[in-house]
């Protein structure tokens, strides 16, 4: 178990946007700066959307103005449309993420589309942003369960799979927005996506909702996935999806990782001091587990 897993840091993004705190533009860059310190060198920096709707991100522009392009980070900007779209590339993203939908209910509410609106979309927006020169990748949300709607069948993340396969995305994430997933669902759906979209590289989404999400790599690892998002702390949520909690623990990911042998270039120790750094911005705890007992060995 030594091979290479890459952990994508989504904590300046999906991490502050629902938090109640309100960090500022140099809070967050110096949150973004710790991490890069720590080994991050992919990271969600910034979404570009209605800052009435996700008002905590409404300054992602000035925060990729600000970013030290010095360093080899790659800077991952979110977007649901072609606005966004638009503003990623304006604002020197080195990485433009796209938000697919799975489920109907949280799809219109979160983005005003459903499904098959979201693929439509990705597919419009796809050629702005290879134009660009941009490597684009796409994320399912609520690709385990709708909070609205319940279950979501695998028929549609294997259309979205097509979807982004036809938009030419290097990469896709099946995101469990509201942290429902079980290690057998993570099996079945990561399986049906790579038989119907085999060029595709994968990447796992999970949030520790309810209690599973270090479970959920295992088996997301066990399929055969080696990209992992976590955020630092476990912070994060959604503001369109009730009851969501943060995302699962970058430390915590790090540690069970490190001490299987697998390599992902994340000083943990760093990661623990930034999680604590952490608490003391926000003014209140962080959830992940290694924040409070530490590492081990000692």
């Amino acid at each position: 178990m030594s091979r290479p897993v890459e952990i994508v840091e989504v904590g300046p993004r999906d991490g502050l946007q629902n938090d109640p705190a309100n960090l500022t533009t140099e809070q967050k860059l110096e949150f973004i700066a710790r991490l890069e310190a720590g080994g991050v060198t992919r990271m969600e920096s910034g979404s570009f959307v209605s800052p009435r709707a996700v008002p905590k991100m409404a300054d992602s522009a000035e925060v990729f103005a600000g970013l030290d392009r010095s360093r080899p980070t790659k800077h991952i900007a979110l977007a649901l449309n072609e606005k966004g779209v638009r503003r990623a590339i304006d604002a020197g993203a080195s990485e433009i993420n796209f938000v697919l939908v799975a489920g109907q209910g949280f799809g219109t509410r979160n983005q005003g589309m459903t499904p098959e609106q979201s693929a439509e979309a990705l597919i419009h927006c796809a050629p702005l942003v290879h134009e660009a020169g941009i490597p684009l990748s796409a994320t399912i949300s609520v690709a385990f369960g709708d909070p609205y709607d319940g279950e979501v069948e695998v028929a549609v993340l294997t259309d979205l799979a097509h979807a982004a396969e036809a938009a030419r995305a290097r990469e896709l994430a099946l995101g469990d927005t509201i942290g429902v997933a079980t290690p057998w669902d993570v099996h079945a759906r990561f399986d049906a996506v790579r038989a119907a979209a085999p060029d595709l590289r994968l990447r796992a989404h999970f949030h520790d909702t309810r209690g599973a999400a270090l479970g959920n790599v295992y088996a997301a690892m066990q399929s055969g996935v080696d990209i992992i998002d976590a955020s630092c702390g476990g912070i994060g949520g959604c503001p369109f999806a009730p009851a969501a909690t943060g995302n699962v623990a970058t430390e915590d990911v790090v540690y069970m990782l490190h001490r299987a042998g697998f390599e992902t270039g994340i000083d943990l120790d760093a990661m623990i001091a930034t999680a604590k750094w952490l608490e003391s911005v926000l003014g209140h705890p962080v959830s992940s587990s290694l924040s409070k007992a530490g590492s081990f060995p000692a």
